[in-house]
């Protein structure tokens, strides 16, 4: 008997959350976290839960704006070292955006590993803006070449983290957000203070500073005081900038 063809895995756009807008000028691709070694397939639901509400929300929001969100599946569930699948995967997702949306701007929002990859695909031409939120990042070994950071010139980066996570290093993410403004002007990074990996004690507040960023650098809409000052602050102020709370109230958005 004839041996089996062993099938190709692929990546995938999720269905765009929310009706799709008639005519699309903008996207956000949402990239999930994953593992740092892992040759399986990771579980959709799984994926599609952990931006879920920042998914659905951007997609309330940003439909008169004609914004499409869309969640990326990836082939494996690990980086797998120098393979790094995920970022492989969010530059496929970016050039299948573009594929069907033609020339319009991206933003990548990458939770945990999903944030490295959205950091390390930032380059692509057509992304305008990358949000990492809880990156995953490995730490210093001067045997290992540093996370590349170059790729984001010209690009708009928000970091958030939050300072009690256990799973990533808050230090490790304000180290490359430190490196990447000195190639970047337009680099800043929110601290949540007293808050975990997950996020889910100001969960409000960085949802709402997710809608600030994405819909202030896809359609220009005016960002809010803090993000303003934090981009432009000098390291390490606007690389430490705490986000308040009730962020996202009348208050902060002049």
């Amino acid at each position: 008997m004839a041996q089996q063809a062993t099938a190709v895995r692929r990546a995938r756009l999720g269905r765009a959350f929310g009706p799709e807008p008639t005519a699309v000028s903008g996207v956000a691709l949402l990239l999930p976290g994953g593992d740092e070694v892992s040759g399986r397939r990771p579980s959709p639901l799984l994926a599609t839960a952990s931006v879920r509400a920042l998914g659905r929300r951007l997609a309330r929001v940003g439909h008169a704006e004609g914004l499409a969100v869309h969640v990326v599946h990836y082939r494996y569930r690990g980086w797998n070292g120098s393979e790094a699948h995920l970022a492989q995967d969010a530059t496929w997702a970016a050039d299948e955006a573009v594929r069907r949306y033609g020339d319009v701007p991206l933003c990548l929002v990458g939770r945990d590993m999903g944030a490295r990859a959205a950091l390390h695909a930032g380059g692509h031409e057509a992304v305008d803006s990358v949000l990492a939120i809880a990156p995953w990042l490995p730490e210093d070994d001067v045997a290992a070449p540093p996370e590349p950071v170059k790729q984001l010139v010209g690009r708009r980066v928000l970091i958030v983290h939050g300072t009690n996570d256990e799973r990533t290093d808050p230090e490790l993410s304000f180290r490359l957000a430190a490196r990447a403004k000195k190639a970047n002007r337009e680099v800043c990074r929110f601290e949540v203070h007293s808050d975990r990996h997950r996020l889910q004690q100001h969960r409000s507040e960085v949802l709402a500073l997710a809608e600030d960023f994405v819909m202030g650098t896809l359609f220009g809409r005016a960002f809010s005081r803090p993000v303003r000052d934090a981009l432009a602050a000098p390291p390490p102020l606007g690389l430490r900038m705490p986000l308040a709370a009730g962020f996202g109230g009348s208050w902060g958005r002049r």
